[in-house]
């Protein structure tokens, strides 16, 4: 799958949705790196851990994973030679404790997690190492009795201590040293007990000044009487250092000594983490298992984009078995796009081992590539065009494409003159048909409408649209093609059948009777005397000045309104008009020209032919006056202006 596929479909923040559930670092790059796999056995057996995953989730949802981070980087620490410091102990501790705990946890969820359960039995027993750990630790310190030697050590050094503070004790309250204490205390200066000594008494005591106070009155010295004992204490403290990092080193090594089955369980720790994280996104969107086929059958029962949550209209879809093509058609914001990225993406998700928001039943043919047109895909670096740039895209798709690629295209052919858009669309369609995709296509145009009725293997379908609401539903009708809405909502906002009739005839240049419509919407017949007398009122009523003046009304168009030039029967996008005169600017070949309404005939509305809010600049506007526009909005640069390109 390549970039533009995971991009557009949003395939990227469902993974990072997932690795939100997951415990460990390691386990959170492992989901966020997942790609769709293309072996049937690897995707069941994956679906189906999962599917354990959840069932043990329903018992219980306190599963005993670890975090690694630590535990990984003490392993690296000690075959670097180093040993696992004192405060480290205790994580390593906890993490052994957490191996045996998951042990026991899965051992008790054979029942509903054969699979999912085994994988624990893969962690060997370490419980002598962790008898061996908890012997030598007590509160996250090392025990005195961690080996003979430190006990015997701690005990020489506790007496000492002892006897260096009952000295220290006797010499405050002698009469030798009180007239020459600053105050009857004793300190500490680097380890080591002092006396505050008046500064000028310093040369009665025998001993050694370590500190001086703030002011200079006081210094803190240790008489001789106390350094020999010191020096003792610094001894026994010493030997305690260095029979700690003895012990420490054994255990150490005692952990070594445990590599591979400490390896292999944080292995299965991270496996348990990133198959227990996609077990609770499984939850958090109602997931079901979908089946696999390699019969390109898509079959999606009340299927949900998994982003939309609540929001999401159920998609039901079976396609495939006679068809390998569907051109959806249907108003803007009706829905074809999500329709599009649902199949997409929940195809992605479930080549990746995810469940899928969908009912049970629901199957998946497995594709090798998936490919999508979808949306704007500008490229600012290359200046090109929507169009252009889009262009590009579908040209690397058709070299890449085979039997085994599933086609995502949207609006395909727009962001160019429409009649050269219809070509290029049904020719690429059907380029892409021929190298085996499977293709879902939207599209606005009539053309590709009509192409897919007659060409074997393609079908037609529509985004429904409610009447009724004057609003789309959002579902997907199959084997219908969509049509515009415009007479039938007219119909039902009260206009004369007979000159809806008349708009049809002029569209399809065919025949179509509305009046049974008219009876079954129960309009009053007077509504519609109303309407047309009105208008016949208005043509004989007016003296022959005020009647010429209506013949002579200008025609109405708007911007990208695609028009037909009488005179040389050319087809031309309206720019800009009309003016005073009834001249409009129009765009025919490239070059901009000042037509009369007269001479110009409404071939397409723009409203039928391009997306709402579409910048028309892409049409009417060189690439440099579009660059200058973009970097004008964003900021003001100076000696930059806009010069208008207009050919009036």
């Amino acid at each position: 799958m390549n970039q533009q596929t995971i991009d557009v479909l949003g395939y990227q923040e469902v993974l990072q949705e997932v690795a939100g559930f997951a415990r460990t670092n390691r386990a959170k790059e492992t989901i966020e790196a997942l790609r769709p796999m293309i072996n049937k056995q690897k995707i069941e057996r994956s679906l189906n851990e999962v599917e354990e995953a959840v069932k043990i989730l329903k018992i219980s949802e306190s599963v005993p994973i670890h975090t690694l981070d630590e535990m990984e980087q003490y392993m690296k620490q000690a075959k670097k030679g180093l040993y696992i410091r004192v405060e480290q102990f205790p994580r390593v501790l906890s993490f052994i404790s957490h191996c045996n705990k998951l042990r026991q946890f899965m051992k008790s969820k054979t029942f509903v997690a054969p699979t999912v359960s085994l994988y624990a039995e893969s962690i060997d027993d370490v419980s002598e190492l962790e008898k061996e750990i908890s012997r030598c630790f007590r509160n996250g310190q090392l025990d005195d009795h961690a080996s003979k030697q430190l006990a015997i050590i701690r005990r020489q050094l506790s007496l000492q201590l002892s006897k260096l503070k009952d000295k220290a004790n006797m010499m405050v309250k002698s009469k030798k040293f009180i007239p020459y204490l600053q105050e009857k205390t004793i300190s500490e200066r680097n380890g080591r007990l002092v006396l505050p000594i008046k500064k000028e008494y310093r040369s009665k005591i025998n001993g050694t000044v370590l500190d001086t106070s703030a002011s200079g009155s006081t210094v803190f010295m240790e008489p001789n009487e106390l350094a020999e004992t010191q020096a003792d204490i610094e001894l026994l403290r010493f030997s305690e250092e260095q029979e700690a990092e003895q012990i420490l080193y054994t255990l150490t090594e005692k952990v070594l000594d445990q590599e591979k089955t400490i390896n292999i369980a944080m292995d299965t720790m991270h496996h348990y983490d990133v198959l227990f994280a996609k077990a609770k996104y499984s939850l958090l969107i109602n997931g079901t298992t979908p089946l696999l086929n390699e019969d390109y059958m898509i079959d999606l029962k009340e299927a949900r984009h998994p982003m939309l949550k609540e929001k999401a209209v159920p998609l039901s879809l079976c396609f495939g078995e006679e068809h390998r093509a569907l051109v959806i058609t249907g108003p803007n914001t009706g829905g074809k796009t999500v329709t599009l990225k649902t199949i997409g993406l929940l195809t992605m998700m479930a080549q990746s081992g995810l469940p899928i928001p969908a009912k049970n039943g629901s199957s998946l043919h497995i594709f090798q590539h998936i490919f999508v047109d979808i949306g704007d895909g500008q490229s600012i670096e290359e200046n090109l065009s929507t169009f252009s740039s889009r262009l590009v895209n579908i040209i690397e798709i058709l070299k890449e494409t085979n039997d085994q690629t599933l086609v995502l295209l949207d609006e395909l052919g727009s962001g160019t003159d429409p009649s050269e858009g219809r070509g290029l669309a049904i020719v690429i369609l059907e380029q892409l048909f021929k190298k085996g995709a499977t293709l879902f296509a939207t599209t606005h145009y009539s053309e590709m409408k009509e192409f897919a009725e007659r060409y074997e293997g393609f079908m037609n379908a529509s985004m429904e649209f409610d009447l009724e609401t004057l609003q789309p539903t959002y579902r997907l009708l199959l084997g219908q093609s969509g049509k515009s809405q415009a007479f039938d909502i007219a119909l039902k906002l009260g206009l004369h059948p007979k000159l809806i009739e008349k708009a049809f005839e002029i569209t399809y240049k065919n025949t179509h009777s509305y009046i049974r419509k008219h009876e079954e919407n129960e309009l009053k017949e007077l509504h519609y005397e109303k309407q047309i007398a009105v208008n016949k009122f208005a043509r004989r009523g007016r003296p022959n000045k005020e009647r010429k003046a209506v013949k002579e009304k200008i025609a109405q168009y708007e911007q990208g309104d695609n028009v037909t030039v009488t005179s040389s029967n050319e087809k031309g996008i309206v720019y800009k008009g009309p003016d005073a005169q009834g001249n409009y600017i129009i765009q025919v070949s490239g070059e901009k020209r000042t037509i009369n309404h007269k001479r110009l005939q409404l071939y397409l509305k723009a409203k039928d032919l391009y997306p709402e809010n579409y910048d028309f600049d892409i049409i009417f506007k060189s690439k440099e006056y579009r660059k200058a526009k973009h970097q004008l909005g964003r900021k003001y640069h100076e000696g930059l202006t806009l010069e208008t390109e207009e050919n009036e």
